[in-house]
């Protein structure tokens, strides 16, 4: 990994814990139907168990917001060393209104395929593509994927 970073994706703030808070509430809600209604013991069983699933993916996204992204020349990677996508696997973005994007995020589209992963609230990957975005902040993000694009449109020769 390069040693300085092109910019920086810091998902810590008002927006990690606004969607933190969501889905415990929301997994709060569910156990308290459970509890209270009336229901058939499965029922009731399967609703504490859509609870728990919920606070589940709660602390994942905790968890996965607590770090952040750095572009850097030689690819996107994560707090933690991990790469997300190598420099020279990135063949371009998707950031418009109607592209399959994560929220207040932008999309990169890959050459070839890298395994399934997903930091909930951050970022996934599926086969060619890597969302980025969730419970990042938006002007992050979009200056991370102007640099991104800038750096693209600066290295890679243009297509005749």
């Amino acid at each position: 990994m390069a040693e300085e970073a092109l910019a920086r994706l810091d998902p810590k703030g008002p927006r990690r814990i606004l969607a933190v808070a969501a889905i415990f509430v929301l997994a709060l809600l569910v156990a308290q139907i459970a509890v209270a209604g009336t229901f058939a013991p499965l029922a009731r069983l399967a609703l504490l168990a859509f609870a728990g699933a919920l606070f589940w993916i709660g602390w994942r996204v905790w968890q996965a917001t607590g770090n952040g992204l750095l572009l850097t020349e030689d690819g996107l990677f994560d707090d933690q060393g991990r790469l997300l996508a190598a420099m020279d696997n990135i063949r371009g973005l998707d950031r418009g209104l109607f592209d399959i994007k994560p929220s207040s995020g932008f999309t990169v589209k890959l050459n070839e395929p890298m395994g399934r992963a997903w930091a909930p609230g951050v970022w996934w990957r599926i086969g060619r593509r890597l969302g980025i975005g969730g419970a990042v902040p938006g002007r992050q993000a979009k200056a991370m994927a102007e640099i991104l694009a800038a750096y693209l449109a600066h290295t890679r020769p243009p297509n005749t």
